[in-house]
């Protein structure tokens, strides 16, 4: 019998673990062959700024633009909740010039538009958290979250026992978003 089904009160989540130990499974991926001249290469945001097309899939990447990446929230607080990102590694917005700042709110209007249609999102919390001391996890890089929100859901608040429920692997979810690019 496997252990998860011995003890029915534990909730397995096995996959943060790399995340809680400090190593997540980024740091198997190939360094890029090039990095942008202003990267942090700890950063995981330029990491998917650096490394091709082709490992889009791994790294969570459902859209690219010539300035701005938007990545798959590895820890969602709902399902669909994205990430958007300059390329460039620039801690605030007075850095950001005016052509990729437009850019990263044109995805936001964009990726609105695609979740409403492919999740059927009926609200969404954008925000973009500035400096350590506000919450930005990632300081160094500025983003934006996209989290999707339907009525009566119960995850970017929890409410029992600090538990939330992402009805969707994210392998499934990057298939979904990347079919509607």
């Amino acid at each position: 019998m496997p252990e998860y089904s011995k003890h029915p009160d534990t909730l397995w989540a096995p996959w943060r673990l790399s995340y809680i130990k400090g190593n997540d499974e980024t740091a198997v991926l190939p360094d890029p062959d090039t990095w942008r001249p202003d990267a942090d290469k700890s950063c995981f945001l330029c990491r998917a700024a650096a490394l091709p097309k082709s490992y889009d899939r791994d790294i969570g990447v459902v859209d690219r633009t010539d300035q701005s990446v938007v990545i798959l929230n590895r820890y969602p607080y709902t399902n669909g909740h994205l990430l958007i990102a300059p390329l460039q590694h620039q801690a605030t917005l007075p850095e950001i010039n005016a052509s990729v700042l437009l850019d990263l709110q044109q995805l936001l209007a964009i990726w609105c538009q695609r979740l409403t249609r492919t999740l059927e999102a009926q609200g969404f919390n954008i925000g973009l958290n500035l400096g350590q001391v506000a919450g930005a996890g990632v300081p160094g890089h500025l983003h934006w979250h996209l989290v999707p929100r339907w009525p009566g859901d119960v995850n970017f608040m929890t409410s029992v026992a600090g538990t939330r429920v992402i009805p969707q692997a994210l392998d499934d979810l990057w298939n979904q978003l990347r079919a509607c690019t």
